[in-house]
C-alpha cells in the first residue's frame, strides 16, 4: 500500500542519493565529449561585441554572455531549437549542468531574450570569427568556396499573404474611383482640383483640407447616431476618409513588398515562395526565406538570409558581405545553374575571382532534341567579319537594332537583336520560329534572336573551366560539400521551420545553426582523423 502526502516537495521521502554522486560534473562526460569541444573553442574566442550589448555588469550569480553562447550553440548542435527545449536541457542534462558551471539554469524567456537582444546584434562578427579561427587551423581553404541556396519555411501562417500585383490592381482601381469622386464634389461644391485624371495622395488631402473649410465656413455640425440625418457635406467628407485611407493601406503594402511579389502578414519580412516541401501536395507556395550557404571543406565559413525567391540576385550580396567581414578573399566560386547571370559574370571578373558556374542550358544541351532544334543560335553559323547568323535555309540574320537596359539591380546590359528578312515562304519556318501565343499569324512573322555577346562570351569561357579536370572535381564537391551542409541541416538535425521571425532574427537563429554546424563537423574530423582535408577526390575509372 502507498502511503504518502501530495504535495509539491518531492524530496520528503525521498533518500539522500546526493552522497553517492560525483560532485563533479566532468568526472561524467567522456574526454572525447563533442560538449568539451565547444567550450574550448569558445573559451578562445573574443566576444566583446556580444559583452557591449548588455546595458549592465553580469552578476556573480548570473550566467556570463560567453556561458548562454554556450548553452545556445550547445542546445542547436544537439536537435534543441525553442528556448523550453533548452530550458529544459539545462535542467536535466548533465552536459548542459557542466556548462552551467554551478550557476542557476536560465529560463525560457532569458533564453529566448539572448538570441534576440544580444546575439542577434553581433552574430555576423561571431560568424566572422569563427571562419578566420578555421583558416588559420588549416581547415578551410580560404581559396574555393561552394555556393548554394535553399528556402525554408517561416515562422509565419500559411494563408494570411499580401500579393503584389493584386494590391497594384486594387490601387489603380482606387485611384479610378477617386478621380471621379473628385468631379463630383467639383460639381457639387464648386471646388477647382487640377489633377488631370492622374490622382496622388496630395490631390486627395488639399480636397479634404478644402472640405473641412468649407464645414467651417457653413457652420456644419457632424451628427452621429441613429435618428439623426447627415448633411451631404459630411457624407462627402466621411466618404473621401474612406478612400484616403484605403489608399494609405495600399501604399504602405506597396512598400513593405518593395522588389519582392508578396510577404506574410504574420512576418513581412517572409515572401511567399514554392518549396520542394509542401504541406497540401499542390504546388502551394510558402512564407520562407531564402538561405545562402558558403561551403569551404565541409564548414559553413558564411551565409546571408534573403527574401528573394530566386539565387541569381543573391550571390553579389553574399559576396559583398562576406568581402566586409573577412580578413581574405576566396579567389574561386563555385555555384550551379541558378546563380548565371551576365551581372554576377561581369562582378567576379572585376573582383579578380574565377568563376566556375555551371550554364544554365549546361544539361539541356546534351539532349537530342536540342541538338536537332534548327531554330536555336547554336545551330546557326556565325559570320565574325559580317556580325550575323545564317540559318538551315542558308538565308541571314542581321543586326537590326542593339537594345541597352537597365536591371532592377541598377546594372546595364547590352542586348543585340538579329533578324531575318527572308522568311517568306521558308520550308522551315515552322519548325525554326516558335512561341505559340503570339498574336500574328505565323505567314507574317519573322525569325529573330536576342543575343547577348557579353554573356555569351563569360558563358564560352565558364564552359571551359567547368568541363576540365579541375572543374569537374570543383563541381562533384559543390554537390558533396553544398547541397550536403543541407541534407545536415533539414533531413540529419531536423530543422525545416524558423522558430523566430523578421529577418535579424531569422539571421541570428541561421547563424546558430551554422556554427553548431561547424562544431560538430570538427569534432567528428578530429575524431575520424580527417582534419586538414579539403575536397573529395575524384573515382578513378578502372
Amino acid at each position: 500500500m502507498i502511503n504518502f502526502t501530495l504535495q509539491k516537495d518531492y524530496t520528503c521521502y525521498c533518500e539522500n542519493f546526493q552522497l553517492i554522486l560525483p560532485l563533479d560534473f566532468g568526472y561524467m562526460i567522456p574526454a572525447n565529449d563533442s560538449v568539451r569541444l565547444l567550450s574550448q573553442f569558445i573559451e578562445g574566442m573574443y566576444l566583446g561585441d556580444l559583452y557591449r550589448t548588455y546595458c549592465r555588469k553580469v552578476q556573480k550569480n548570473e550566467l556570463t554572455p560567453r556561458q548562454m553562447l554556450k548553452i545556445m550553440i550547445y542546445g542547436y548542435m544537439n536537435r534543441k531549437y525553442s528556448s523550453r527545449a533548452i530550458e529544459t536541457a539545462c535542467h536535466r542534462d548533465v552536459n548542459f549542468m557542466w556548462l552551467l558551471e554551478g550557476k542557476r539554469a536560465p529560463d525560457h524567456a532569458t533564453i529566448a531574450r539572448f538570441r534576440s537582444l544580444h546575439f542577434a546584434f553581433c552574430e555576423k562578427r561571431i560568424m566572422a570569427e569563427v571562419t578566420e579561427f578555421l583558416q588559420k587551423q588549416g581547415e578551410i581553404t580560404g581559396e574555393i568556396i561552394f555556393i548554394d541556396g535553399t528556402k525554408i519555411e517561416a515562422c509565419a501562417n500559411k494563408y494570411t499573404f499580401v500579393w503584389k500585383k493584386a494590391v497594384s490592381k486594387n490601387m489603380e482601381k482606387l485611384l479610378q474611383k477617386l478621380a471621379d469622386y473628385m468631379r463630383e464634389c467639383e460639381e457639387l461644391y464648386g471646388l477647382k482640383l487640377i489633377h488631370h485624371n492622374q490622382v496622388k495622395m496630395h490631390h486627395v488631402k488639399k480636397l479634404r483640407k478644402q472640405l473641412y473649410a468649407l464645414k467651417e465656413s457653413e457652420g456644419i455640425v457632424f451628427v452621429h447616431g441613429p435618428g439623426k440625418r447627415k448633411s451631404p457635406l459630411q457624407k462627402s467628407i466621411e466618404t473621401l476618409e474612406g478612400y484616403l485611407n484605403k489608399l494609405k493601406e495600399y501604399i504602405q503594402k506597396l512598400y513593405k513588398c518593395g522588389d519582392r511579389n508578396s510577404y506574410s502578414k504574420t512576418d513581412p519580412d517572409a515572401t511567399f515562395m514554392r518549396m520542394k516541401e509542401d504541406p497540401m501536395g499542390k504546388g502551394q507556395p510558402k512564407a520562407a526565406y531564402n538561405i545562402q550557404h558558403g561551403i569551404d571543406s565541409e564548414y559553413i565559413v558564411w551565409l546571408t538570409t534573403s527574401s528573394q525567391p530566386t539565387d541569381t540576385n543573391t550571390l553579389i550580396p553574399f559576396l559583398e558581405e562576406m568581402k566586409e567581414h573577412l580578413g581574405f578573399k576566396y579567389k574561386k566560386i563555385i555555384a550551379d545553374a541558378g546563380y548565371e547571370s551576365e551581372e554576377n559574370y561581369s562582378y567576379l571578373e572585376k573582383n579578380g575571382q574565377i568563376p566556375f558556374i555551371k550554364p544554365v542550358n549546361y544539361e539541356i544541351s546534351k539532349t537530342r532534341k536540342y541538338r536537332g532544334d534548327i531554330g536555336r543560335i547554336e545551330s546557326m553559323e556565325y559570320n565574325e567579319a559580317a556580325d550575323s547568323y545564317t540559318c538551315r535555309n542558308g538565308k541571314q540574320l542581321s543586326v537590326s537594332q542593339v537594345k541597352k537596359e537597365t536591371t532592377k539591380t541598377g546594372y546595364e546590359r547590352e542586348t543585340t537583336v538579329y533578324t531575318c528578312q527572308e522568311c517568306d515562304g521558308c520550308p522551315y519556318k515552322k519548325e525554326c520560329i516558335k512561341g505559340n501565343h503570339s498574336k500574328k499569324p505565323l505567314e507574317e512573322r519573322s525569325k529573330v534572336l536576342y543575343v547577348s555577346k557579353k554573356l555569351n562570351q563569360y558563358r564560352k569561357e565558364d564552359l571551359e573551366r567547368i568541363v576540365s579536370e579541375e572543374g569537374c572535381e570543383l563541381r562533384m564537391n559543390r554537390s558533396i560539400q553544398a547541397e550536403g551542409s543541407f541534407g545536415e541541416l533539414k533531413q540529419d538535425s531536423g530543422f525545416r521551420r524558423f522558430l523566430c521571425r523578421g529577418m535579424r532574427n531569422v539571421k541570428a537563429e541561421a547563424v546558430l545553426l551554422a556554427l553548431a554546424h561547424n562544431i560538430n563537423k570538427l569534432h567528428h574530423k578530429i575524431q575520424g582523423e580527417r582534419t586538414g582535408t579539403h575536397l573529395f577526390p575524384m573515382k578513378k575509372n578502372a
